[in-house]
Order: C-alpha cells, then sequence, then structure tokens
C-alpha cells in the first residue's frame, strides 16, 4: 500500500477566530485569517512536515481533498513544490458536507485498493503510520492519554474531550466514543486510546459513507461511516496501540507548541 488521503477541505473556521492572547507573525496572521491550516508557515507550511512523514513511512502516491476555492493549496502543491519521494494528486470536495463526504471524493483516486486517510492539521508519527502500511486489512492507530500528554500540543483539559475507542478482546474496534464522559473512561480497560482520525480503509469504506445520514452536526462523519462499516458490512478494523503523540493545529493558539515540536524537523518530500 503506498496511497494516502489527505483531508484538507475543512473551513478552518477555529483558526480564522482571533485570539488576543497569541501572538503571530504577519505572515501566520494572514494564513490564520484564511483559515488555510495546511499552509500555516512554522519554519515551511505545516503540511510539508505530514507529507514528509508519509514519505518517510513508504506512502509514495497522495491526494489532497480540496475545495474548489483552494487555489492557493492547489499552486504551491501542484506547481511550485518539487518532489524526490512523493506524486500529489488532488480531488475537490464541492461542498463541506464533512470527512465521509470528502473521503468520498478521493475513490477514483483510491480505487479498488487499500489506502490511508489522515488529516491535513494532523501530524502523526512515523511508527504509527508505517504500522497501517503492514496490516493486512482496514485499522487505525489508537493513541495512549498518557502519550499524548508527555508529547503532543494538546493541553490535557482539551485532550479529555477527544474520542476514545472501545476496543475488543480480539484487538478489533468495537466503537469510537465521542466526547465521553469520565464513567465511561473509566470503564474502558487500561491503557485508554485516543482516535485522533488517521485510517487504513479499503474499497468497503465508499459503500458506509454513502449509506449513513448527516450526524446532529449536519455533517457525513467518518466515524459514522465505520461503525456502518463494522455493525452492517461486517468490517473489522484492527486497532493498533501507540504511547506516541499526535500534533494538532486546529487553532491559532496551537501554532505556537506545533513550531517548538517541529523546530529544526528535517523534510524531504
Amino acid at each position: 500500500m503506498d496511497k494516502a488521503v489527505i483531508l484538507a477541505r475543512g473551513l478552518g473556521t477555529r483558526m480564522r477566530t482571533k485570539d488576543e492572547t497569541v501572538h503571530l507573525t504577519h505572515e501566520q496572521q494572514a494564513v490564520a485569517a484564511r483559515g488555510i491550516k495546511a499552509l500555516m508557515p512554522i519554519e515551511r507550511p505545516f503540511l510539508d512536515y505530514v507529507l514528509s512523514a508519509l514519505a518517510d513511512a513508504g506512502y509514495r502516491r497522495i491526494c489532497l481533498v480540496i475545495g474548489p476555492e483552494h487555489h492557493e493549496l492547489r499552486e504551491y502543491y501542484g506547481r511550485i513544490l518539487q518532489y524526490q519521494r512523493l506524486t500529489v494528486d488532488f480531488a475537490v470536495q464541492q461542498e463541506p458536507l464533512g470527512t465521509a463526504d470528502a473521503v468520498l471524493a478521493a475513490a477514483e483516486f483510491a480505487a479498488d485498493g487499500p489506502f490511508l486517510m489522515v488529516n491535513s492539521d494532523n501530524y502523526y508519527p512515523v511508527e504509527s503510520l508505517c504500522a497501517m502500511r503492514q496490516l493486512s486489512g482496514p485499522g487505525l492507530p489508537v493513541y495512549t492519554r498518557a502519550g499524548m500528554l508527555k508529547g503532543s500540543n494538546i493541553p490535557a483539559e482539551r485532550l479529555l474531550r477527544f474520542a476514545v475507542v472501545d476496543i475488543g478482546p480480539d484487538g478489533l474496534m468495537r466503537r469510537i466514543i465521542e466526547k465521553p464522559d469520565q464513567s465511561v473512561v473509566d470503564a474502558l480497560p487500561e491503557p485508554v486510546g485516543v482516535s485522533m482520525n488517521c485510517w487504513r480503509f479499503d474499497a468497503r469504506i465508499f459503500p458506509a459513507c454513502r449509506a449513513i445520514s448527516p450526524s446532529p452536526r449536519g455533517e457525513l462523519e467518518i466515524p459514522d461511516a465505520v461503525q456502518y462499516a463494522i455493525d452492517t458490512l461486517n468490517v473489522g478494523f484492527r486497532a493498533v496501540m501507540f504511547d506516541a503523540a499526535v500534533l494538532d493545529l486546529s487553532s491559532r493558539r496551537d501554532v505556537e507548541g506545533v513550531a517548538r515540536r517541529l523546530a529544526g524537523m528535517e523534510v524531504r518530500l
């Protein structure tokens, strides 16, 4: 498996929101105002680091899911940037209808083979990206809360609101629990694992994405499609636990912490 789909269609609403307590450079402020998190300048655009990690993990064919208005992303990653290890294609999600709809936009790129799906505003540990390539079927990396607290830029109080994964004794995911309360978390075996929207899929995800209804937020969401695939299509998702951290670039408050952790990191595309 050498294909990866990167979801870059998001509106960046939280990134657009001004925060007077956060000090960004003029260039960072300009990118934040447009909500294009993938282009947030660290030492270079944030997505460059994500792409380099994918290349380190052995992925070679990349599809960026963008909106029709994302001319900057298409120009930079389609024309300006030079690649030695990667090829980059684009898929257009016409409307921001949710992550499951974004995956459907990449169906032609994925064809009938397996592929990785990641967010454009998360930097994932290379070891977890490698592990997804080595699976024989669908799966997801699950990151321990302890590992995330140790190495991520995500504050503890925010991390407590992240979705956790219920894993069966066979190592397969049973369900994702969004915004869990403490009693639910306490009922899960240790270590409790967090989902960061990184998935190894095969073609069976596409009928699942088409079958689901909008969530209470009005979006077609990947966790709902995965649950449909498990419950209705009998697809097993292997959960692989990592005591490691994912970086998250959701809002302006995240920029400093992400920049500090990526400082000096080599990027090879």
